[in-house]
């Protein structure tokens, strides 16, 4: 297998279900496993690592299962350096399209007298014996040389030609501890790129953990300097202080082509949605400031930087949200946001105020902020109700609603509303669920084009009479300009369902007096 440095492709090797359920509290079971991996192969991970298939049957399961299931990746099965080992993997991954076993030892002295209680050329002995072991199963090998960023790069080397010589046909230079310091670490691949005779013959691997901050730095020096695998987990999940972070990899390499020149099979727009799934199956929530796809990632709060970005996003936005699967960027209104983020978030909610009026709201929002972390959606229409005196004629009521559903019925609702002239409508359909009916049998209605963007339920009170709050916002196309609308709509209720229909009459409401108001101007 000749790889050379003019290969433009990283491998991408995801270890979430191996290193990164070794987080604590991470552990998954095999039909979760599966969903990720089912999710890992739509987004165009080229290496699942499945588990480590001795370690328990719950992981022998979980690999059997991947490697019968999933066939666009290749399934690799993690052993140490033994013959049992590594027969219960090949036993694991018999079923895969494409298996790899990843066998290895450590190559540090620390690892080596203490850990493997052997010599140096005792561990490379048992460490070639388990490669050419794994041969007789499998023609994709994968060895580790755990802990390398600490070992004796002359004795590496030879490891290293000694495995490939056995038959390895990729090898991996972990970071196990997290010590190295980019500078190093993509100078000892360097190294082995320059001193192992036969290094054309098999794929360099990277595996860095971030004890000190800079697996993803580490990572991406090893890729400058000839690493074409990369191992990665979804939202660096991982022992201690976690693994390298796919989506920070993948974005830097996509987003610094210049730099790097290099390309991976991802669909980056699924990092939003993985991460998600990920962070719910473990119960390991994602910091807001986590790069790519926290929720801060694409919020702009401070005054200078949202005047900026409404005028170009580019100002302060390296990466489209939408390039990940994120929601689009969003303007948060605190103490530090100016005039251009308020008429903004303003213009968002329908409101077009004069000069003079948009002060007295801005002095008073200043004074709200000043007291709160943010400002929301109705602490702005409370503003803007006592400031303007302004707000908007409600064209439709909505009088009554009913809804029919259950796990053995097609949810069905049906609702009565009066319109502008004192008539009365009463209209039904059906939908995904309660509250996609009521909303459809309320568009048979009104019939004002809309995309709903966003919903969200939350507790007013406490208790089981708690009453719900809905807040949605709607989106559509303003009449005669390449521009989008966004409104927003909420509504309370003891009832979620009928507090969804409040909301969503509310928007619509405030949509269509804004098309009133522009056709009047």
């Amino acid at each position: 297998m000749d790889k050379t440095e003019s290969q433009d492709s990283i491998i991408v090797f995801d270890t979430t279900l191996r290193d990164g359920e070794q987080s604590p509290g991470a552990a998954m079971n095999v039909d979760e496993k599966l969903e990720i991996a089912r999710a890992l192969e739509e987004m165009g991970v080229d290496v699942i690592e499945a588990g480590f298939p001795i370690s328990s049957p719950g992981d022998f399961q979980a690999v059997q299962r991947l490697s019968r299931e999933i066939r666009g990746c290749t399934i690799c099965g993690l052993t140490r350096a033994n013959e049992k080992d590594i027969d219960v993997a090949a036993e694991a991954l018999q079923d895969a399209a494409r298996p790899r076993i990843h066998t290895g030892l450590g190559v540090s002295d620390v690892h080596i007298e203490h850990k493997l209680r052997t010599t140096r050329e005792g561990a490379l002995e048992k460490g070639v014996a388990a490669v050419k072991h794994a041969k007789k199963y499998v023609e994709d090998i994968e060895y580790y040389t755990e802990d390398a960023g600490r070992a004796d790069p002359d004795y590496l080397y030879r490891v290293l030609e000694a495995v490939i010589d056995a038959g390895a046909t990729v090898v991996n230079i972990p970071d196990t501890t997290g010590y190295s310091t980019p500078t190093e670490f993509g100078a000892l691949i360097a190294g082995i790129k320059n001193n192992v005779p036969n290094i054309d013959k098999a794929i360099i691997s990277v595996h860095c953990h971030n004890d000190l901050g800079m697996a993803t730095a580490n990572t991406l020096a090893g890729v400058r300097n000839g690493a074409r695998q990369v191992e990665v987990t979804v939202n660096g999940i991982g022992e201690r202080a976690g693994n390298t972070a796919m989506e920070e990899v993948v974005m830097a390499i996509k987003t610094r082509r210049d730099v790097f020149g290099l390309n991976t099979n991802i669909n980056t727009r699924h990092f939003y949605s993985i991460s998600r799934l990920v962070s719910e199956l473990t119960g390991i929530p994602v910091q807001p400031n986590k790069a790519i796809i926290g929720a801060n990632a694409f919020a702009h709060s401070s005054g200078i930087h949202q005047d900026g970005f409404l005028k170009e996003r580019t100002t302060y936005e390296i990466i489209d949200p939408r390039d990940v699967g994120a929601p689009d960027s969003a303007i948060i209104l605190s103490a530090r946001s100016g005039r251009h983020g308020l008429r903004h978030r303003l213009a968002e909610l329908g409101y077009t105020l004069d000069g003079d009026t948009f002060e007295k709201v801005y002095e008073r929002f200043l004074e709200v902020a000043d007291r709160k972390k943010t400002v929301d959606t109705r602490d702005l229409e409370a503003i803007v109700s006592d400031e303007a005196g302004m707000y908007f004629e409600e064209t439709y009521h909505l009088e009554q609603v009913q809804v029919s559903c259950g796990n053995l019925s097609i949810p069905t609702a049906t609702v009565r509303i009066a319109g502008p002239e004192g008539e009365v409508f009463c209209d039904a359909d059906h939908g995904t669920g309660p509250v996609d009916a009521i909303y459809r049998a309320i568009n048979r209605v009104i019939g004002e084009p809309n995309e709903l963007i966003e919903f969200s339920v939350q507790a007013v009170t406490e208790g089981i009479d708690a009453v719900g709050r809905v807040t949605i916002r709607i989106r559509a196309d303003e009449e005669s300009k390449d521009t989008r609308w966004v409104f927003s709509g909420h509504g309370a209720d003891t009832d979620i369902v009928v507090a969804s229909a409040k909301a969503y009459m509310f928007a619509l409401n405030r949509l269509i007096a804004a098309r009133r108001e522009a056709a009047n101007r």
